[in-house]
């Protein structure tokens, strides 16, 4: 019995740390005038805060068209099948039958007596030719009396499968809800650092012709150029590298919306307006943790494994069946009433297990060790449910932080760009100091686009690990 206390295991065991403080999440600079009313919009409908249309098409066509949430409908439908079968076998099971033989011949059927005079002895035996036709109608039933509940012990877990599969079918659509606004973060951060990049070119441009024209008129050297031009090709080519990574996450999206890969290039090359950052729940209450769809899920497995040991366990005891027979037989149609044709049989049967090896047993012990595994995986997808939650609240918080940070150096790094190109062209500077300071404005730029996706992947990331 205390295998069977494990499925009563309430999830406040692995829930009894304090909620995680609330961190100070700051809006980045770039998001600032695009406030998110994510109160209004319920936490079902999460990307609704990014406040991208687009977005919301995406996702609403992944619940309908993706093949792992179709999958996973159809192993749903298997398990409610194999319910209604496990609940047939609660009840009597009546089956009808008719069948029609047509005899010929025969010792039994043929034989006629032949008479003799008055007052002689016995006469004999002559076998005539003899057909006729035996047209049968029955009914049979067998019902067995679960007395030990090995018959309903089948029944709840196949109930518990069946709650499983449903579970598991959320699971599956909140999973695939995040890929696709994980992905589509991605793209759009893909096509930021394109824009940045293209940006740079522009400015890296517009610098070499500057020096180009100062090399003419004998104010700058052929170094000078050189360096320039390696600095613009060095620029130019992280523009292929950003378009890999935009186009892998759109062909990833076309997958996940059922979709050839390619399907959605030219539908992605919208320009979109900048997404939201929403507001979000910073801690990890329990009570949010038990309406994970893959916890619940652990919660049926359990369940059911209890409920097959239970049902391994009764076929220990005696089985218990009532079978009944009715029919009627006659040679024609017509004959086929009530009458001396009739007949039916009706009575009880016991059978009991006494040596067979000990294949119930080990089919118990089988069934014990698969509830222990249950018990633990449970366990495990608990305390593996509070790890990725706080993991998500760390990342948004850090990636706040990091956004502060990236901010004031952008600043910093513009400012210190444009007073070395103001140095150099009065000639008080060294141009390799104009280099670096590009260099560093290019390279923080960047990190700023990657902090933002960042800190909208966490978001993405949270939500997931809430369960919406």
């Amino acid at each position: 019995m205390r295998k069977f206390i494990a499925i009563l295991i309430p999830i406040s065991l692995f829930a009894a740390k304090a909620p995680a403080p609330k961190p100070d999440v700051r809006v980045p600079a770039m998001y600032r005038n695009q406030p998110s009313d994510a109160g209004a919009i319920p936490a079902e409908e999460w990307w609704k805060a990014f406040g991208d249309p687009l977005l919301d098409d995406l996702i609403r066509q992944a619940a309908s068209a993706n093949l792992d949430i179709r999958k996973a409908q159809s192993r749903l439908a298997d398990a409610q099948a194999s319910r209604i079968g496990a609940r047939s076998t609660l009840a009597p099971n009546v089956d009808a039958g008719a069948s029609g033989t047509r005899l010929r011949g025969g010792f039994n059927q043929g034989v006629t007596k032949i008479p003799n005079a008055p007052g002689a002895g016995q006469g004999g035996s002559l076998v005539s030719p003899f057909e006729t036709t035996v047209l049968s109608g029955s009914f049979t039933m067998r019902w067995e009396a679960d007395v030990f509940g090995g018959l309903r012990n089948a029944l709840k877990a196949s109930t518990a499968d069946a709650q499983a599969a449903d579970e598991n079918v959320r699971d599956v659509q909140t999973i695939v809800r995040a890929e696709v606004a994980r992905n589509y973060i991605e793209m759009r951060a893909a096509e930021d650092q394109i824009a940045i990049v293209r940006a740079n070119i522009v400015s890296e441009s517009d610098l070499l012709n500057l020096i180009r024209i100062r090399a003419e008129a004998g104010l700058a050297t052929g170094l000078d150029v050189d360096r320039q031009t390696a600095q613009l090709a060095s620029v130019s080519a992280a523009l292929p590298e950003f378009d890999i990574l935009r186009l892998q996450a759109v062909h990833r999206i076309g997958v996940l919306l059922g979709e050839a890969p390619a399907a959605l290039t030219d539908r992605l090359q919208a320009a979109a307006q900048p997404l939201k950052v929403p507001a979000v729940p910073a801690a990890v209450p329990s009570e949010l943790l038990k309406r994970r769809p893959d916890i619940r899920r652990a919660e049926s497995q359990i369940a059911a494994a209890s409920a097959r040991a239970g049902a391994a366990r009764a076929d220990l005891y005696p089985k218990f069946v009532i079978t009944g027979l009715a029919g009627r037989q006659s040679t024609d149609l017509s004959g086929l009433t009530l009458g001396a044709g009739n007949f039916f049989s009706i009575g009880p049967g016991i059978s009991l297990p006494i040596f067979n090896f000990g294949r119930i047993r080990s089919h118990i012990a089988v069934q014990n060790a698969q509830l222990e595994q249950a018990v633990r995986a449970y366990e495990q997808d608990v305390l593996s449910a509070f790890e990725e939650a706080e993991n998500a609240i760390v990342a948004r918080d850090r990636a706040a932080q990091r956004q502060r940070i990236l901010e004031t150096g952008v600043t910093a790094a513009k400012q210190s760009v444009e007073l070395a190109q103001e140095l150099y062209v009065r000639g008080l500077g060294d141009f390799l100091a104009v280099l670096d300071a590009q260099r560093q404005q290019f390279q923080l730029d960047g990190e700023l686009a990657a902090s933002n996706a960042a800190l909208l992947r966490s978001t993405v990331a949270l939500h997931k690990a809430l369960g919406h």
